[in-house]
């Protein structure tokens, strides 16, 4: 398959120009169908002619063995979740962290990486943040802040600039702190290889419902075997212990502690077939795609007005606007799609492999107006 074919099958593609997969990617008709027919099938059939929770197990475990192969892990060490921002709380709340709690995080993450923190904040934890400069971390800084810190929580792409963080350097200075590592990777699958075994962290918050174009709740979360040993999940249920019945319970081993109940699958079944297309594709070749999408793009652009590298290092590319807003509301009545910022202040297009050339021409000439 190829990028153009992959586009030819998203329906929210064909008319419009659509540049915001880092907030939304819009599905294909056959990753829709196919959770419609799981759902069909469980709700018409399974009931009398199979059991119903053993066809939706059965989901879980192939699209957990398909995201396991999407980042390098294995099977035992995915937990199934809503969304990124679920899979970090599950990790918050996980965690023994003592009173006096030290959370290290940078000021160029997302709520879901902010939020969770500011909660243990109220309750005593210190939250250290990182300052940045041009979506970059300064290493030193960071290895500063970091000493003597119980977690360290950051991105692997930022969704402000589109920089790439070094994973496994920040993991390693964090590691030898004797911090627990959690990353925020949302913005990388589905737009670039994803090695969770290379990165080295404890654990991996992610979703497909942006670059992987699933479905909203189909959310996942790595957990390294050993650190999952050492979590307790506040939230349990069935699907989190060996046995249900037993009194007291034990908890799964791996991130299968951190799945709970009776939760939906067809947000899961659509993200085991979202991920086999884009793999058919093949994740390098959308990457090298992206890459020469975004540099057409960001050529265009006034330098002093790109907030993002003139060498894009993702998808994402942030420019210097007066009123951001105001744009993001002129561009849809123009046809474009794409969000504002709220820090910094600007406008941020997010250009997959499944847009043209024309596409990012259309949208430089549409900002040209506002330089």
């Amino acid at each position: 398959m190829t990028p153009g074919e992959l586009r030819a099958d998203i329906p929210a593609l064909q008319s419009g120009v659509y540049l915001n997969y880092g907030a939304h990617g819009p599905s294909p008709r056959y990753v829709v169908s196919a959770a419609e027919a799981f759902l069909e099938t469980h709700e018409f059939e399974a009931p009398v002619s199979d059991d119903p929770y053993d066809r939706a197990f059965g989901a879980f475990e192939r699209t957990r063995t398909e995201v396991a192969g999407l980042i390098n892990a294995e099977p035992d060490e995915i937990a199934l979740t809503e969304s990124t921002t679920a899979g970090i709380n599950a990790v918050a709340d996980g965690l023994d962290l003592p009173d006096d709690a030290v959370v290290v995080r940078t000021d160029l993450e997302h709520p879901a990486g902010t939020l969770p923190w500011q909660r243990l904040e109220r309750e005593s934890a210190d939250v250290r943040v990182v300052q940045t400069e041009q979506g970059r971390v300064d290493l030193d800084a960071f290895q500063a802040a970091v000493a003597g810190a119980d977690v360290a929580c950051f991105s692997a792409v930022t969704w402000t600039h589109g920089t790439r963080l070094p994973v496994a350097e920040l993991v390693d200075i964090a590691r030898d702190a004797g911090a627990f590592t959690l990353v925020d990777a949302v913005q990388v699958p589905g737009q670039m290889p994803m090695d969770v075994e290379s990165w080295g962290a404890d654990a991996v918050a992610a979703a497909g419902h942006k670059w992987l174009l699933g479905l909203w709740g189909g959310g996942f979360l790595y957990v390294d075997g050993d650190a999952a040993s050492d979590l307790e999940p506040r939230t349990v249920g069935y699907r989190s212990v060996e046995t249900p019945t037993a009194d007291p319970f034990t908890f799964k081993p791996g991130a299968r502690r951190f799945e709970v109940g009776s939760a939906n699958p067809a947000a899961h079944v659509a993200l085991g077939e979202a991920i086999g297309a884009l793999s058919e594709v093949g994740i390098e070749r959308l990457e090298s795609r992206i890459e020469r999408l975004a540099t057409r793009f960001v050529e265009q652009i006034p330098p002093d007005r790109l907030l993002s590298p003139a060498s894009p290092e993702s998808g994402l590319v942030a420019i210097d606007v007066d009123d951001p807003e105001a744009t993001v509301e002129r561009l849809r009545t123009e046809g474009i799609v794409v969000r504002a910022l709220p820090s910094p202040n600007a406008v941020r297009a997010s250009i997959h492999a499944v847009n043209t050339g024309d596409e990012v021409d259309r949208l430089a000439a549409a900002l040209s107006r506002e330089f």
